[in-house]
């Protein structure tokens, strides 16, 4: 903590709550230089109302979930009370988006600390919407309501289904409206994660001119997520293509569930590989590489399809950035970038061509395997299936409901599927085990997401959001809310968009 660092007292009115809930709050961010972030204090709200709570996540990190499951635990996720030594801040960061550089920062968000657990991990609490920073550019640093529920139950089914992921402790409705293109109800999402260090931070640094903030941004960033690479020959090489494996990774994560994250700009990759910022994602319906949701993504550069070069792409702005530590010439110093650089592809398709397999209950390699998947993707494009349900009939044995008629390529293509599996002497049964493993039931169907926020903003009734987000907390389970759960949109629904909600 900075000499000039004073901790922010809770509130008198809830001593129990702030003091008793267990919060072990340090501030390690905090102890980087100056031009990192800005000491910021929430703005208090006037009738803040506890909407959602997520008890098993406070167990995790620690925290009493009786003392915090309390209505008057909304002054606290709020921002109007804040835990023992909180020491609010703004992180300063830049970022590309839609591939422009521009200087951004937390326009809308604060952080209070980073909470130890009782196993000794470290993870940031951060307030989102709890009012301007220094970095709000005119904006009134406030969410409405339904893009914070929207995080909070996409997070959760994001973490339920296995990928990383931030995650989301609590939304608090603020009592005061938010203007957007209407008047909405305001509300502050308390988010949680490994940590906010993006690819944009890295690029805030390098733009300061200044190698020693960078380095120090890079040491900070190791030590944190990648502490095997302390004391390596070449820790920022190093860190380079650590954080290139773990995109792989996440990327990958993303297409085998039909994710899309919509608003892929360097600020919102995080170095921990987390998936951060759930602003206009949607899940994919019927498969189609192109497909695109977000509002602002007029011509496709963050579609389904796209999200692997995009992060590719991504990673080459971090690489720019980390140039200067990598070698002190220049020349030699791209020449290293672009040696990891030019791993990615092969690293994603074998990432890739690995998770395919899996959904399709294939036990080892085959060098038929791509021609075997590309030729199901290509029939679920031209018959617009629907992602989710077309590898969960599979594991069913249900190949019929893939198809109102005997489409004849289909079963063409499953006879094959279906000789590649005996072939390996692998069971009708081992199979379907494999793939239930990985093919999920539930996926956060759009037009149920929409339909629960709707309810929740418009007419006040969370029993929508609760049905929704109990069944995508076990996404492999059958649900027993029942089968609308697992449907499209119907035929003849509008095309579905997605908006930032700031």
């Amino acid at each position: 903590m900075r000499k000039d660092s004073t901790p922010i007292a809770a509130s008198d009115s809830l001593p129990n709550l702030a003091s008793n809930a267990g919060w072990r709050l340090e501030h390690s961010y905090a102890a980087l230089p100056a031009p990192f972030y800005s000491r910021v204090q929430p703005t208090p709200v006037r009738n803040p109302q506890r909407v959602v709570f997520n008890r098993s996540l406070a167990q995790t990190l620690g925290l009493d979930a009786e003392v915090l499951d309390r209505p008057e635990s909304a002054s606290l996720f709020a921002g109007n009370t804040l835990p023992p030594d909180a020491l609010p801040i703004a992180q300063a960061y830049s970022g590309h988006q839609f591939g422009h550089f521009t200087r951004l920062g937390d326009g809308r968000a604060i952080l209070l600390g980073e909470q130890i657990t009782p196993d000794g991990r470290r993870f940031d609490i951060q307030l989102k919407g709890p009012g301007p920073t220094p970095y709000s550019r005119r904006g009134d640093g406030r969410a409405a309501l339904g893009p914070m529920l929207r995080e909070y139950v996409i997070s959760e089914a994001m973490h339920a289904l296995g990928i990383p992921t931030t995650r989301s402790l609590a939304v608090a409705a603020t009592g005061e409206p938010v203007y957007r293109e209407s008047a909405l109800p305001g509300a502050v999402l308390t988010r949680v994660a490994a940590s906010h260090i993006r690819v944009g931070t890295f690029e805030w640094a390098a733009a300061q001119e200044n190698p020693q903030l960078l380095r120090t941004l890079a040491d900070y960033t190791l030590a944190r997520h990648y502490p095997e690479l302390a004391g390596t020959q070449e820790p920022y090489l190093g860190l380079l293509r650590a954080m290139q494996d773990r995109q792989i990774a996440l990327v990958t994560q993303w297409l085998m569930v039909g994710f899309i994250h919509g608003v892929m700009n360097t600020d919102n990759m995080a170095l921990s590989g987390e998936t951060i910022d759930y602003g206009p994602c949607a899940f994919m319906e019927a498969y189609d590489p192109a497909t695109v949701f977000s509002s602002i993504d007029e011509h496709g550069r963050y579609a389904y399809g796209n999200q692997p070069a995009i992060a590719q792409w991504n990673l080459a702005r971090l690489a720019e950035a980390l140039l200067p530590l990598l070698h002190t010439e220049q020349e030699s110093a791209i020449e290293k970038a672009n040696a990891v650089l030019s791993e990615f592809p092969r690293g994603f398709q074998a990432q890739w061509l690995g998770g395919m397999r899996s959904k399709l209950g294939l036990p080892d390699e085959d060098d038929e395997d791509l021609e075997l998947i590309r030729d199901l993707l290509e029939w679920m494009r031209a018959n617009s299936a629907d992602f989710t349900n077309t590898f969960r009939n599979l594991s069913r044995g249900h190949p019929n409901e893939l198809s109102t008629t005997a489409d004849p390529q289909f079963q063409a293509w499953h006879e094959r599927w279906q000789r590649r599996l005996q072939r390996r002497s692998s069971s009708a049964e081992a199979a379907r085990e494999r793939m239930n493993r990985v093919n999920p039931t539930v996926i956060p169907r759009n037009h149920k997401v929409e339909e629960a926020l709707a309810a929740a903003t418009d007419d006040g009734d969370l029993r929508p959001f609760e049905f929704l987000l109990a069944v995508v907390q076990k996404p492999f389970e059958e649900p027993s809310a029942g089968q609308e759960y697992l449907e499209p949109a119907p035929q003849g629904s509008p095309r579905y968009r997605t908006f930032c909600g700031t």
